[in-house]
C-alpha cells in the first residue's frame, strides 16, 4: 500500500487539468499490517462482534463497519447531491466520534460525494480521520477535486491501495482483493474498485464496490473459492453488469444487499440480476425499501436488522414501500445467517435495539439435508421432526418447484393438531398450516414448495419461487401462538 503526500496530490491535479483519468502516486511508508492485519483466516474463536451497517443514501453507497472493540472503517460515504448530509447525520446519530479508515471503493461522485465534507467535519469538530484508502485513479469532477483539497488542508493519511494490501482492524480480517497491479479495463474507474473481504470468525463480507463483468472474472480467476463469504454487497448498486451468475457462484453468499434509489434512474436493482439472486434462492434486502441494513455478527453467524420489514424474494422486493434516504427509526432483526443467536451489537446506537425474540435459534455446524441440528421445545413438537430436507429440486430450481421440499415426522404416539401452526426460513418466507389439519402417530407430511391440491401426506406452499437455499438454510417451526419448537439447520 503506497503512502502518498504532496506529490501525490500535484500529479492528481494534474491529472484532472491534462489527462483526466490518470493519476501518479509516490512510493513512501507501508500502511500497519502484520498478524491481525487481516490475513483471511478465519479466528478459531472470535470475541465480541462485528457490525456492517449499510447506511439508507438513496442511489449510492456508504457502509460503516464498527469492530468488536469499537475501531471504524466508513467505505464511501454518498452521491455528491447531498455532500455526504445522509451519511454524516447517520455517524453523529451513533456517535461515532473517529473514522479510523476512510475507504474510497473509486472515485465517482455518488461514492465520493460526502469525503470532504466528513473529513473537514472529523478533523475539525471530532477526534479525526486515521487515514484514506483510494484505488489511485482520479476523476475530472469537482467532488473529486474537492475531496483532495480536504485531504491536502488537513494533511490527511492517504494510501494509494491496491490487490494484495490489508487494513489492520483489530480482530477482523481485511484483505483488499483489487484493484490489481495493472489495472483493468484501461483504468476503468468501476472496473478497479476496492474490494474489501471482512473476516469475523465463520462469517465474512464482499463488499465489491463497483466492480463489473471484468474484475468479477478478475476475482474468480485469481480467488476462486477464497471468494466465499456469507454477505455480498451487490456490485454497482444491482446493476445487470455486475452480480454475474459465476461470481454469485463463487461467493456463495447466504444473503445480498443492494443500496440503490427506489426510483432509481438506472433502473437499478435490474430484473436481470434479481433474477440471478432468485435463481441461486439469495434473500434481497434492498436499501430503498428495507431502509438501513445492519449485519451484527458474533463470529459464528450473523443477525440481519432493518429499520422496514419488506420483501427479500428478489422477484418480489419492488413490492416494498419505500422509505426515504436518510429516515431515521430503529432496525429490528429479521433473520438470522448461521449460528446462535447474536447478542451484543447495538445495531449501531440507542436507537437501534433489536427486539427479536432471542429465545431459541438454529445452530448451523455444516449439517446435511436429511435432518441437521435440532433443537426443540416441551410442547408437542417434542415428537416432530425433519425427516428430510430436499433444498435443490432437480433441473432449474424454479421451474420445478415441487421437488423442493421438506418432510415432517410426527415420532410420537399422539396425534399433534398443526393448525396455524408455521414454517418459516431464515430469510423470513412464511407458511400456515391449515386450520384443522393433524399429522397422526408415526405418519410423515411433505410440504413442496409449489402448487397443487394438499392431501394428508403431501402439502403446497404455493411459492412462486424458490425457498430453501441451496447454500445452506434454517427450517424453523412455531406452534400457533407464534413460539418457536423446532429448527434444524443444513449447508
Amino acid at each position: 500500500m503506497k503512502r502518498t503526500g504532496g506529490a501525490f496530490r500535484i500529479l492528481l491535479l494534474a491529472g484532472i487539468i491534462f489527462l483526466a483519468g490518470c493519476a501518479g502516486a509516490v512510493p513512501g511508508d507501508q500502511a500497519p499490517t502484520g498478524p491481525d492485519a487481516g490475513d483471511g483466516t478465519a479466528a478459531e474463536a472470535a470475541n465480541g462482534t462485528v457490525e456492517v451497517h449499510f447506511i439508507n443514501v438513496g442511489q449510492s453507497v456508504s457502509t460503516l463497519v464498527v469492530g468488536p472493540e469499537g475501531a471504524t472503517m466508513l467505505v464511501d460515504t454518498g452521491h455528491y447531491n447531498d455532500d455526504g448530509e445522509y451519511v454524516l447525520e447517520y455517524l453523529r446519530r451513533h456517535d461515532i466520534t473517529r473514522i479510523d479508515h476512510l475507504v474510497t471503493s473509486h472515485n465517482d461522485a455518488d461514492h465520493i460525494g460526502g469525503n470532504a465534507a466528513i473529513i473537514e467535519h472529523y478533523e475539525t469538530e471530532a477526534d479525526g480521520i486515521g487515514a484514506v484508502y483510494d484505488p489511485g485513479i482520479a476523476a475530472s469532477t469537482q467532488t473529486y477535486a474537492e475531496y483532495l483539497d480536504a485531504v491536502e488542508e488537513h494533511d490527511v493519511t492517504l494510501y494509494e491501495t491496491r490487490e494484495g494490501d490489508a487494513i489492520s482492524f483489530g480482530a477482523v480480517g481485511v484483505d483488499v482483493l483489487g484493484p490489481p497491479e495493472p489495472y483493468l479495463e484501461g483504468e476503468a474507474r468501476n472496473e478497479n474498485s476496492v474490494v474489501l473481504r471482512l473476516t469475523h470468525g465463520e462469517t465474512s463480507f464482499l463488499l465489491s464496490g463497483d466492480a463489473e463483468d471484468d474484475q468479477e472474472a478478475y476475482l474468480i480467476d485469481a480467488y476462486g473459492s477464497e471468494l466465499e463469504s456469507t454477505v455480498l454487497k451487490a456490485g454497482h448498486h444491482g446493476s445487470s453488469s455486475s452480480s454475474s451468475g459465476p461470481f454469485l457462484d463463487a461467493v456463495g453468499p447466504r444473503a445480498v444487499v443492494v443500496s440503490s434509489a427506489y426510483d432509481s434512474q438506472y433502473g437499478h436493482p435490474t430484473e436481470e440480476v434479481l433474477r440471478r439472486f432468485a435463481d441461486r434462492s439469495l434473500p434481497t434486502y434492498w436499501t430503498a425499501t428495507h431502509g438501513t441494513v445492519v449485519l451484527v455478527s458474533d463470529g459464528n453467524g450473523v443477525s440481519v436488522r432493518t429499520q422496514r420489514d419488506a420483501p427479500t424474494d428478489p422477484l418480489a422486493v419492488r413490492d416494498g414501500e419505500p422509505i426515504e434516504p436518510g429516515a431515521g427509526g430503529e432496525v429490528v432483526e429479521r433473520a438470522r445467517l448461521g449460528g446462535d443467536p447474536v447478542d451484543g451489537g447495538s445495531g449501531g446506537g440507542a436507537d437501534d435495539d433489536s427486539d427479536a425474540d432471542d429465545d431459541s435459534d438454529a445452530d448451523d455446524d455444516g449439517g446435511d439435508t436429511d435432518g441437521g441440528d435440532e433443537t426443540a421445545s416441551t410442547d408437542p413438537a417434542a415428537a416432530l421432526e425433519v425427516a428430510a430436507i430436499n433444498a435443490d429440486a432437480e433441473g432449474d430450481d424454479g421451474e420445478n418447484l415441487n421437488d423442493e421440499y421438506v418432510i415432517f415426522e410426527n415420532a410420537g404416539d399422539e396425534p399433534i393438531d398443526l393448525s396455524g401452526w408455521t414454517v418459516a426460513d431464515e430469510a423470513a418466507h412464511s407458511y400456515a398450516f391449515p386450520e384443522g389439519y393433524t399429522l397422526d402417530a408415526g405418519a410423515t407430511v411433505t410440504l413442496r414448495t409449489g402448487s397443487g391440491a394438499d392431501t394428508d401426506a403431501e402439502l403446497y406452499w404455493g411459492a412462486g419461487s424458490p425457498v430453501w437455499n441451496n447454500a445452506g438454510d434454517t427450517v424453523i417451526l412455531s406452534n400457533a401462538a407464534g413460539e418457536r419448537v423446532l429448527a434444524v439447520s443444513y449447508e
